[in-house]
């Protein structure tokens, strides 16, 4: 879920003195507006791993905003006050008053999170205590809270290098979070994750910060939360809307602008690849552990990027019987009458089967939401929707392998050309191809967010290099019986 996040994103420090000015004067004239009008308090919660500079960024918020309307409440094992009264007392206790704004270190969620980390709750106790979580947060929202959700990502490496500085300057005095350690890296970041997914919501959303380069991180964290106190001042209610993670603040390179477009493979590699891959395919939808599960593959992407092709190198070894493909186009009117996941909900394949989606429910959060022909409310909500949608596939047994293939805008022009000179290919193209052209840019960015916001560890994005297509149809075959012999 945090592809973009963890790109290495970075600003150096010239831009950063000259963008610093900007940050302050924003954040202060939001706060002081907050001050004098008192409509609402404000929480900033901060979490994620040790070692990403969480202190340090709250330390540079002192220095830019009033520190006489700021609170830092910083929470640990709870005292004997609050062990004689229920968990969330400690929190209520603490609540800022309308004009004021709090920040909150080890929040409401560490019990859960250091628990779950060390197994000493289940899944489903888990999830209970996020659920308690969100009806805490929407009655916060209903009470004239802005609530802001900051996890600061920080990959292992550079984590590991962080920490042994860390220690060498302040040894005896600094205690590590025991659950926040390097050793627990990957399991806290796929709770963290689960966290993110099941409790981000319009009223009290989360927001990703990348941590590798102090200033990007310290930047990104100002511009975010003042773009949102700004935002509340204007609109006085807080949305409904459901949305998981983005990247907070700044333009950042995302996961799809970082695919490396070079990769090539040449005919003859390609063709001994691709019939060593097919018959391996094949041998895998043969077994009977294959009968048990269900296979949905999804093919996304830029126009003219090949997912025809790819689909049609994977279904050759399979058997017909067990695969069916569907082309996605406009919803009919019979599908508009009913809610989005509708159509989708009736093309999911039995067990022993396989559903392969050229195009998918992702349309609601690119060309629906690109073309203007949902609303901002209906694909921000998607998002959740789609991976709790995904995650009941999965839960049942299905395997999801979604992929995103991309080309250039050089290499599309050039196809488009080559569909319209080809006479077997001009139904390839359309009028309404070329006018998505056109806004390249915002297909790539609501794809940028789409990768951040629904690969899962049960459903993840592969990005696809579709430049040349040899290589894409070998990474597609490859991925999927990867993802398969590994479930399988």
């Amino acid at each position: 879920m945090f592809e973009s996040a963890r790109l290495p994103q970075k600003m150096d420090k010239k831009t950063f003195r000259k963008l610093e000015p900007e940050l302050r004067q924003a954040l202060l004239s939001a706060q002081l507006e907050i001050v004098e009008k008192q409509p609402f308090s404000t929480v900033i919660l901060v979490d994620g791993l040790d070692g990403a500079g969480k202190g340090e960024a709250i330390a540079r918020l002192y220095e830019w905003m009033d520190a006489r309307h700021l609170i830092c409440n910083a929470y640990g094992d709870p005292m004997e006050e609050a062990r004689l009264r229920p968990r969330l007392w400690r929190y209520w206790r603490d609540l800022p008053a309308k004009g004021q704004t709090a920040v909150v270190f080890g929040s409401w969620y560490q019990k859960a999170l250091r628990d779950r980390i060390f197994d000493k709750i289940d899944e489903q106790t888990f999830e209970h205590e996020l659920a308690r979580i969100r009806l805490f947060e929407e009655m916060l929202a209903h009470e004239g809270v802005l609530l802001l959700k900051f996890w600061f990502l920080l990959p292992r490496e550079d984590q590991e290098r962080r920490l042994k500085k860390i220690r060498k300057k302040r040894a005896a005095r600094h205690v590590l979070a025991d659950w926040a350690t390097l050793k627990n890296h990957g399991k806290a970041s796929e709770v963290g994750e689960k966290i993110i997914l099941e409790t981000s919501k319009g009223h009290a959303p989360w927001f990703v910060i990348p941590s590798q380069d102090p200033e990007f991180r310290d930047a990104a964290l100002a511009q975010t939360l003042s773009g949102a106190m700004r935002l509340k001042l204007k609109d006085g209610e807080n949305g409904s809307v459901a949305a998981p993670p983005v990247v907070g603040g700044l333009k950042r390179q995302s996961a799809v602008d970082a695919i490396d477009l070079t990769a090539k493979l040449d005919k003859d590699t390609y063709e001994k690849q691709r019939a060593k891959l097919q018959e391996r395919l094949g041998d895998i939808s043969d077994t009977k552990a294959f009968a048990k599960k269900g296979l949905v593959l999804v093919f996304q992407g830029n126009d003219a990027a090949g997912k025809g092709g790819a689909i049609r190198r994977v279904i050759r070894p399979l058997d017909p019987r067990i695969y069916q493909v569907h082309p996605i186009s406009a919803p009919s009117d019979e599908e508009k009458a009913r809610p989005y996941l509708w159509r989708f909900w009736r093309r999911v394949p039995r067990k022993g089967h396989a559903a392969i989606f050229d195009r998918s429910w992702y349309e609601r959060v690119l060309v629906e939401r690109v073309e203007g022909f949902a609303g901002h409310d209906d694909w921000l909500r998607a998002y959740n929707e789609i991976n709790e949608f995904e995650e009941e596939l999965a839960k049942f047994g299905y395997i999801i392998c979604k992929f995103w293939l991309a080309i250039s805008a050089e290499e599309q022009l050039r196809r488009f050309k080559a569909r319209e000179e080809t006479a077997y290919k001009q139904h390839k193209i359309t009028d309404e191809d070329w006018r998505n052209r056109l806004k390249w840019d915002q297909y790539a960015i609501a794809a940028g967010d789409m990768i951040d916001r629904t690969s899962t560890h049960f459903a993840p994005w592969t990005l696809v290099s579709s430049e040349d297509k040899r290589h894409a149809r070998i990474e597609v075959l490859k991925t999927i019986c990867d993802r398969l012999e590994e479930e399988l």
